[in-house]
């Protein structure tokens, strides 16, 4: 049977780990959003220079598993120790925590270089011609213009990315780190009651993923406000 008891004694230790989650979730999600709109501006244009390396790297991203990425940045780079400490960057490297964020970043990147590209090649033709009509300058037409449109239409499936970002900072485990799921793992070899703990753990993220959702979806509302009349 489930210890019930037991349940609600585990979840404040596991909620221990919820600042390290969140951490990892709000820096890789950030830092993968300026990524990823400059991947996806850089795609605009014509050139095969700059799209083809880019798309190389969104395919490499979208077709690896994160396991896989976070393995490669954390273990396979130790490889590589004396010219990464001949460039000073060994001391980012070596710690779990930025080859974390490094990864989550980078995965996240991929996936939303391609949802805002979408959502940028989705504004209609003839606002921008409207805009340039009015003597509008290309960069003042993308800030005005183009750019607000696109994250308007880009929000749900951006927002579906974000929880993707926060069930995925669970795989940081693997590789020392103490966040909820780590926390978890260490209450299971203690305890053997892997059921009351997965399930603990299992609502913490639910309960944040809820949250998310719910200031996603009021954050689609206040941009908008004409799909909530309708």
């Amino acid at each position: 049977m489930i210890d019930l008891a037991f349940f609600f004694e585990i979840i404040p230790v596991l909620l221990a780990g919820l600042p390290l989650t969140l951490q990892l979730a709000a820096s890789s999600i950030c830092i993968g959003f300026v990524l990823a709109l400059l991947l996806a501006l850089a795609q605009q244009g014509n050139h095969r220079i700059l799209v083809w390396p880019i798309r190389s790297f969104v395919a490499v991203f979208r077709g690896t598993p994160l396991l896989v990425q976070i393995f490669l940045i954390y273990y396979g780079l130790g490889q590589f120790r004396p010219s990464l400490q001949a460039v000073g960057l060994w001391g980012v490297f070596r710690e779990p925590y930025w080859c974390a964020i490094i990864a989550l970043s980078l995965n996240t990147a991929a996936y939303g270089s391609e949802i805002l590209r979408g959502a940028i090649q989705g504004v209609p033709r003839g606002l921008v011609e409207t805009a340039t009509a009015f003597g509008m300058s290309r960069l003042l037409t993308l800030r005005l213009v183009i750019l607000p449109l696109a994250f308007r239409q880009a929000i749900p499936s951006y927002g579906n990315e974000i929880i993707l970002m926060v069930k995925g900072t669970s795989l940081a485990s693997i590789i020392t780190l103490m966040e909820v799921t780590g926390i978890a793992q260490g209450l299971i070899s203690q305890t053997y009651r892997a059921i009351e703990v997965f399930m603990a753990a299992g609502a913490i993220y639910l309960t944040l993923n809820f949250t998310m959702i719910s200031a996603l979806n009021a954050l689609e509302a206040w941009l908008t406000p004409y799909r909530v009349r309708a």
